[in-house]
């Protein structure tokens, strides 16, 4: 998702440092991680021989009325219990609730609005019925915030029970305060980008049982299945959604569709609907869009009377091809704006599915429209406004998003940190492979505000003792914090993991194995941990809890160079923080020439400072801990050391 800039005084009034000194049993202490290892979870990583994970399928037929501005619809659901235990109770998303005036999401937010002042009136849920037994029946439900809770007569049977959940519901469309979903008006008609548009199972897993969390806006978690949906609309609308459109014939013009098998075909972006075509044709009465996605946990639409349309081939690893798409209306077009968008989502699906795990969906789209910055399977959501470097960025990253958490299953309801964090690393990667580096490096903007070192930038979060630890409960950091340290510090420990403790050699094959093992499962962060330790073969505890579990500060310095009785030059690299990190030591001499001689983070396991020999016969000038300003040191003028003349 899109976040605001961190404002970096923020942490600057915050930044002296608050060392506590360097403990060697702490940092290097046996660490337990809060996952359970069983035949479930293995400590390997991995899911062991008994994972299990439910099912949800999904049929819905919706119809949305642009002069009333809401949506109703009618679901079926179709559930498999695959796990040990029989259900007695279903639990279901109401994620529209959170509009309402008295939500907790409101609440959470410190602020109760009044009607008018950004609110609706939530779900209204017209009727639940369970199928079950080849029986179909009313069932009694509790609805809590944005949660409804349905009482199941007869228990779900475990192991591979089925039943089907029907319900009927509709919902009033937020305006531009509907932030993830929204509709606004547009030259020439009004986009609706409806997400969270359905009713939706929460998910039951081997950690905490049912777990359906009240939406505060923090995302979601949800289950995998197959999705089947139909969206009535006026038939002036263009409907883009997840997944494939199922019925051209029916709601394309012969013109569109020539135009959309051509662009199948071409790497060059292809005109569907030209801007200057945009309300030509103006027929009457209704079409029904009938899409499909299979193996996905979400889908999401946006529908317009005012889109230009353009879409292009993705080719991915092994011959497969998908189609980037984008949506947009009149003013947002422009040779450095929306123009170019279906070739920013090609290339970052296609460098993204090369470097790390091919995409598996049919397309993958970008729409332009008043819901900006969000990301959902197959589709994503930005701003009419965007333009230039930043329209790059805030696509690539939401574009990344398809690995994070939607093919790579996490609870970002729970854990932020690992969708935001994880997609923020991968698409610095986006940003130096576009166009031989046109909109890198990224890190410049995204990782440090005003084009500073991203290592130097984060020192001043790491200093404040509010900040608080990368491993949190999602609704529990404050804006202040939810970009410095759910994004930036999470994404950065990624980076210094891959280039400075593991290096790519190790970290990479690791890291795709991590993508392509959990691929569509619910992996946590202990299964995270272990997987990188047993994959890269380190035990990396002291780097999970200086780095994820506490939020602590790094400081390393040379203290003395001097000559040892056999000749040799000794120079001293003290650890002074908590934090503990392998680092480089150049050590300088008088001909010139220079050694880098690198210290593993064992060079502190058991005292805070460290001799480093150097051989006899050279004459040592200087010596400088951290060289090249990779890591994130909060007093550097301690890291150089001149040798007294001999």
């Amino acid at each position: 998702m899109r976040k605001s800039w961190w404002l970096l005084s923020v942490v600057l009034a915050a930044s002296s440092a608050r060392a506590a000194g360097y403990d060697p049993r702490s940092a290097f202490a046996p660490l337990t991680l809060p996952g359970p290892i069983n035949t479930v979870r293995s400590g390997s990583g991995r899911p062991g021989p008994a994972y299990w994970q439910n099912r949800a399928d999904y049929q819905i037929h919706a119809t949305l009325d642009p002069a009333t501005h809401s949506l109703s619809g009618e679901e079926t659901i179709a559930y498999t219990n695959a796990s040990p235990d029989p259900l007695d109770v279903l639990w279901l998303q109401l994620d529209q609730n959170m509009y309402r005036p008295y939500s907790r999401s409101h609440a959470a937010d410190g602020a109760s609005p009044r009607r008018g002042d950004g609110t609706t009136d939530g779900y209204a849920i017209d009727g639940v019925e369970i199928e079950q037994g080849g029986k179909r029946f009313a069932v009694r439900t509790v609805e809590s915030d944005t949660r409804l809770q349905i009482a199941l007569p007869t228990p779900l049977a475990a192991n591979g029970g089925k039943l089907t959940i029907h319900l009927r519901y509709r919902f009033t469309i937020p305006g531009a305060f509907g932030g993830r979903m929204a509709w606004g008006p547009v030259k020439g008609g009004a986009i609706y980008d409806l997400a969270q548009w359905y009713p939706r199972m929460a998910v039951y897993d081997d950690v905490r049982g049912w777990d359906p969390l009240p939406y505060l806006a923090q995302e979601f978690y949800l289950e995998y299945g197959d999705f089947d949906y139909w969206v009535t609309v006026p038939a002036d609308m263009i409907v883009a959604g997840s997944g494939e459109l199922q019925n051209p014939q029916e709601v394309l013009s012969g013109t569109q569709r020539e135009r959309l098998a051509k662009a199948a075909a071409s790497d060059e972006t292809v005109r569907i609907v030209a801007p200057s075509e945009i309300g030509a044709a103006k027929p009457a009465g209704h079409r029904t869009w009938h899409y499909h996605m299979d193996h996905t946990r979400d889908v999401a639409l946006s529908a317009s009377d005012a889109f230009a349309w353009d879409a292009a081939r993705i080719n991915l690893p092994g011959g497969k091809t998908s189609l980037a798409m984008s949506y947009y209306p009149a003013e947002a077009a422009g040779p450095q704006a929306w123009d170019r968008s279906t070739q920013y989502v090609k290339d970052t699906v296609e460098n993204m599915s090369r470097r790390w795990y091919p995409y598996q969906w049919p397309a993958a789209i970008n729409i332009s429209g008043p819901a900006s910055g969000m990301e959902y399977p197959g589709i994503v959501f930005d701003g009419i406004d965007d333009k230039g470097k930043p329209l790059f960025w805030i696509t690539a990253h939401e574009i990344g998003h398809s690995w994070f958490p939607m093919i790579v299953g996490f609870d970002e309801r729970r854990d932020a940190w690992m969708d935001e964090g994880f997609n923020t690393f991968i698409d610095t990667f986006e940003s130096d492979d576009f166009n031989r580096g046109e909109f890198g490096p990224k890190r410049d903007s995204e990782f440090a505000p005003g084009g500073g070192n991203p290592v130097d930038e984060i020192v001043p979060i790491l200093a404040d003792p509010q900040a608080p630890p990368i491993v949190s409960r999602a609704d529990t950091i404050t804006e202040t914090y939810r970009h410095p340290v759910t994004y930036f510090k999470s994404a950065l420990g990624l980076m210094l993991l891959r280039n400075e403790i593991l290096g790519p050699d190790r970290f990479d094959p690791a890291f795709r194995r991590f993508i392509a093992t959990w691929a569509y499962k619910h992996p946590k962060p202990s299964d995270f941990f272990r997987f990188m330790e047993s994959e890269s073969g380190e035990d990396l505890s002291w780097w999970w809890r200086g780095w994820y579990l506490t939020n602590a500060t790094y400081d390393v310095a040379v203290t003395k160079i001097a000559l040892a009785k056999d000749g040799r030059t000794l120079v001293t690299v003290e650890n002074r923080d908590p934090l503990v990190m392998p680092a480089t030591l150049r050590v300088s001499y008088a001909d010139g020439g220079h050694d880098d001689i690198r210290l593993p983070a064992e060079a502190w396991i058991r005292q805070a400072s460290t001799d480093v020999p150097v051989a006899a016969g050279k004459h040592v000038v200087s010596a400088e801990v951290d060289p090249d300003h990779r890591l994130p040191d909060r007093d550097r003028s301690n890291n150089r050391m001149v040798a007294n003349e001999r």
